[in-house]
C-alpha cells in the first residue's frame, strides 16, 4: 500500500506542531544571567567578620544580574555607581556619618554611563566578582562587585 499526501493537506499549524513534537522548535534562547538577592549576598554576619553564601560564591567570574537602585552618583556619568536594595536619599560619599548599608553591590560600567535618578529601580548584569578589592582609579573599597555591567531601568 502507498500513502499519497497531497500538499493541500498540511496546515501550517499542524506542521509547526509536529515540529514541536520532534523537538525542533527554532535556535535556542540564550539563558539569563542568574538572578542574586540582596538577602542571598551573605551566609551570616559575626564579629569575624562576614561569610558569602553558598550561591554567590557558587557564581563568582559568571554572569549574574541584581535589582536594585542606584545611590545618588557623584557625577550625572560615571563608570560605576553603588547598587543598593532601598533607594537613597544622599550620596554616601558626600556624608561622612551616613548610615551605609552593609549589603551593596558596587557597578563597574563597561563604559562611562548616564546615570539614572536614585529613586529608579534597575537591573544589572555584569561579571559577579567577591573579595575585598580597591579600585585603583576611585579608592572604594568593595567587597561584591558587577563589572563590565550593564544596567536598564526596572
Amino acid at each position: 500500500m502507498r500513502l499519497r499526501i497531497s500538499p493541500m493537506s498540511f496546515s501550517r499549524r499542524g506542521l509547526l506542531q509536529g515540529l514541536a513534537a520532534l523537538g525542533f522548535s527554532g535556535p535556542a534562547l540564550a539563558a539569563e544571567p542568574a538572578l542574586i538577592a540582596f538577602d542571598s549576598l551573605y551566609k551570616s554576619f559575626g564579629v569575624l567578620g562576614f561569610q558569602f553564601s553558598d550561591r554567590v560564591t557558587a557564581l563568582r567570574g559568571q554572569e549574574a544580574r541584581i535589582v536594585g537602585y542606584m545611590a545618588p552618583p557623584l557625577k550625572p556619568e560615571s563608570r560605576f555607581f553603588v547598587l543598593t536594595r532601598e533607594p537613597l536619599a544622599i550620596c554616601p560619599f558626600c556624608q561622612s556619618d551616613a548610615d551605609w548599608p552593609v549589603d551593596i553591590v558596587v557597578i563597574f560600567m563597561k563604559e562611562e554611563t548616564p546615570m539614572v535618578s536614585a529613586g529608579r529601580k534597575v537591573t544589572v548584569t555584569g561579571r559577579l566578582e567577591i573579595g575585598s578589592a580597591t579600585d585603583p582609579d576611585t579608592g572604594f573599597v568593595s567587597q561584591i562587585r558587577l563589572v563590565d555591567a550593564g544596567f536598564r531601568v526596572a
